[in-house]
């Protein structure tokens, strides 16, 4: 009997809720990256906006995090200053947790803090994740003793704090590899590349086919990617208006400035 009776007090403490998305309603006006330009001893201060449109009150909490990146599709949030080029230990902010009101705006203030010994170069980044608390969390749940079972689904933000340090030197961009991969609908010319610099880049892909005579038959777009240093990301071309043929691809990687990487690759259209 005492046996049962402590089986149904666990089940008194379990509440089942139905699945949830927590987060429905927030947005971050201000976007979700903070770029500074920074020597050692430099410091900077900025705010992240957090807007509520919903009509319930939301609370949400902050953390750090640091963030790689792969062509692959692996997104790595690791703890906040083991990565190499991690500038989290120079990023404070405050509050941790704040609710925010129905059609109003919170604010989380962070201030980014070179050490003035620091002799690093390049680009260095972290995460500041902005993350819904749902009512039924432990964490704002005012029955401490309550165990809450379900699905729910939360809705994070992850705002990226950047810095660039001093001189970056030779920007550098490694072509991996290439694939051209056919769908139902669509011909894809995919490329991964990876920055094995020290600055951080953003290039602007385009393919540009030549027939065998030669002959330019166009130019194919391929998207835009902020690639941090020992990162690296995967660029989409679409050749679907390509006619059947053997071309000589040109693939450019241009940054936008002085820093323009390209190769040459041999396909066959079927």
């Amino acid at each position: 009997m005492i046996k049962i009776d402590r089986f149904l007090s666990i089940l008194l403490l379990i509440t089942f809720f139905s699945a949830n998305a927590y987060g429905a309603g927030l947005s971050l006006p201000g976007g979700l990256s903070r770029i500074a330009n920074l020597e050692p001893g430099g410091k900077t201060e900025g705010k992240i906006l957090v807007r509520n449109d919903s009509a319930e009150p939301q609370t949400v909490k902050a953390y750090q995090t640091d963030y790689l990146f792969y062509a692959d599709g692996r997104n790595l949030y690791g703890k906040p200053g083991t990565d190499a080029r991690s500038n989290a230990s120079w990023v404070t902010f405050f509050p941790q947790r704040l609710e925010v009101l129905p059609k109003e705006v919170g604010v989380i203030n962070y201030v980014v803090q070179v050490p003035a010994d620091s002799k690093s170069s390049g680009t260095f980044w972290s995460i500041l994740m902005v993350e819904p608390v749902s009512k039924e969390s432990p964490e704002v749940s005012d029955k401490p003793g309550k165990i809450n079972v379900g699905i729910s689904t939360v809705v994070r933000y992850a705002v990226q704090i950047i810095t660039n340090l001093g001189d970056p030197g030779e920007r550098k961009l490694k072509f991996l590899d290439k694939q051209l991969t056919k769908s139902d609908k669509d011909l894809i010319l995919q490329v991964d590349l990876e920055n094995t610099g020290q600055g951080s880049l953003t290039p602007t892909v385009w393919a540009e086919l030549f027939d065998e005579k030669g002959s330019s038959i166009g130019r194919f777009e391929g998207g835009r990617v902020r690639i941090f240093p020992t990162c690296s990301a995967r660029f989409k071309v679409n050749l679907s208006d390509a006619p059947k043929g053997k071309y000589s691809a040109l693939v450019v990687a241009d940054n936008g400035d002085d820093n323009v990487f390209g190769a040459r690759y041999q396909l066959e259209i079927p």
